[in-house]
């Protein structure tokens, strides 16, 4: 039996090494001259970045396709937990410390915030039990099916239904589980984490801090691409073909039955088809007769990114590897955010991973990945939003950290959201597929099977359960269940 997988980033590397363990004949079809998708690397004079996923989390659903592979998957793939999770800085000069360990972070909190402890210890609680209530059936099986609202799960739920938190917004949650609104602020950035706006978003989100503060962060010892060089070791271990710099013109199929893909002008059979790209640009380019559902097409697209990559001059102490400058008007920035811009006052993400990594850059310099929030790609003038936002930026790193860092840039590269989308294939170069920006988002992802082409499987960003390296890794397992072995 014989298996395409179409996309080579986390989701597609993850299917084909599962399929490849199953009995299957399996071809990654990768339109880039390398596989990861988001998750990539770029080197430039020295300098090397991590471009995408910057934060490991659930580094146990990688491990897992290493166990199953057994001895073919063994010491492909190093990382360690971090300490001090990210580091904030605020407007009024105030520097927090995110650590890992929840009651350490806890006391940080109060003593630099003045939170009391044990509102982020019940918080924190509150997230994980939420985590444990919710997590099998958003996230771990396919979903909405009628099996799952069957399950025991659903009932559980059912009789929980408050816990979910769905009919608040998750600012309206933070605002009432803390005192202090710079606390706030902390918990509503973890809305970002799949595009969406906190202020909008519904409670239920507030699973996602669960991830970082009670379960933990990790960093890989060579940086964030080593994961995906790591995933294409392994399925090359087990036979998995991949073709490079090819792009899939088409999905065949005859009738309610996939064929297989045309690629390069030629076409081949295939038993199954996994389609891991960006399922927006997926049906009008690779299956035109097909058309996307209106009930998905009404989706509102997550946000993007604006990134500027760093070479520069100098160490800087007073960042960590993970550092979040937050705005002076969160609720402003969001506001903008709606509008299709980007404020001049935006929260502003620093990620040096040759804090960690130390080749990452020449002896006596950092790489600084330099991120905001940005808009999908709506035909804004992204010259000029670029130009105005990268002075917002140097002007914000100078105000909150102290650190005139212009004239120490040695070396500069740009990503934007239709960058984004040129280079990923990301609808509008929203990052996350759709955002979750009402009650209903998690009913109203694409599902991971195809209800009228048997044979026809979707895994990425895009799909569910959502986007983000677990949840991509996800998206491969619910897959993998919905197969039969060779």
């Amino acid at each position: 039996m014989k298996a395409a997988v179409i996309g080579s980033g986390v989701g597609g590397m993850a299917i084909a090494i599962r399929l490849a363990i199953k009995g299957y004949k399996v071809t990654v079809f990768e339109q880039s001259s390398r596989v990861g998708g988001k998750l990539n690397e770029l080197r430039m004079d020295g300098f090397r970045f991590d471009t995408g996923p910057s934060l490991f989390t659930l580094p146990e659903l990688v491990d897992e396709l290493f166990a199953l592979a057994g001895n073919e998957g063994t010491k492909l793939l190093s990382y360690k937990k971090l300490e001090n999770v990210t580091r904030y800085f605020y407007p009024d000069g105030k520097v927090l410390n995110s650590w890992a360990d929840p009651v350490r972070f806890a006391n940080e909190a109060e003593a630099v915030l003045g939170e009391p402890a044990e509102n982020i210890q019940k918080y924190l609680s509150e997230c994980s039990e939420l985590y444990r209530l919710t997590s099998k059936m958003f996230i771990f099986s396919p979903f909405p099916t009628l099996e799952g609202f069957k399950s025991k799960e659903a009932q559980e739920i059912g009789k929980n239904i408050k816990m979910l938190k769905a009919f608040e917004t998750m600012h309206g949650v933070n605002s009432r589980s803390f005192s202090k609104e710079q606390t706030v602020q902390l918990f509503n950035r973890f809305a970002t984490y799949n595009g969406s706006n906190p202020y909008k978003a519904p409670g239920t989100l507030t699973i996602i801090p669960h991830l970082e503060h009670n379960v933990g962060a990790y960093f890989p010892e060579k940086g964030m691409y080593s994961i995906a060089e790591a995933m294409q070791a392994l399925a090359v271990k087990l036979g998995v073909k991949f073709e490079l710099g090819c792009p899939v013109q088409r999905i065949e199929y005859k009738s309610s039955k996939v064929a297989g893909i045309r690629a390069n002008g030629v076409s081949e059979a295939y038993d199954i088809v996994v389609n891991n790209t960006d399922i927006f640009n997926a049906y009008p380019k690779l299956m035109p007769e097909r058309k996307l559902n209106w009930f998905y097409k009404r989706q509102k697209p997550s946000s993007s990114a604006l990134i500027f990559y760093w070479g520069v001059r100098g160490e800087y102490p007073k960042l960590d590897l993970h550092n979040i400058l937050f705005s002076t008007n969160y609720a402003q920035e969001f506001k903008v955010l709606g509008d299709k811009g980007i404020s001049s006052d935006p929260t502003v993400y620093i990620f040096i991973s040759s804090k960690l990594v130390k080749q990452d850059a020449p002896m006596g310099h950092e790489n600084w990945f330099v991120m905001v929030n940005a808009p999908e790609d709506c035909g804004q003038d992204w010259n000029e939003i670029t130009k105005t936002t990268r002075t917002n930026i140097l002007k914000k790193i100078r105000q909150e950290t102290g650190i005139d860092i212009e004239p120490n840039i040695v070396c500069e590269d740009i990503l934007t959201p239709p960058l984004i989308e040129q280079k990923t294939g990301s609808y509008r170069g929203a990052l996350y597929g759709i955002s979750s920006n009402n009650r209903f988002a998690a009913f109203s992802r694409h599902p991971n099977r195809s209800k009228s082409i048997n044979g026809l499987y979707f895994t990425g960003g895009s799909v569910h359960p959502g986007g983000g390296i677990p949840l991509c890794l996800a998206s491969a397992k619910i897959v993998d269940n919905l197969i039969k072995p060779v």
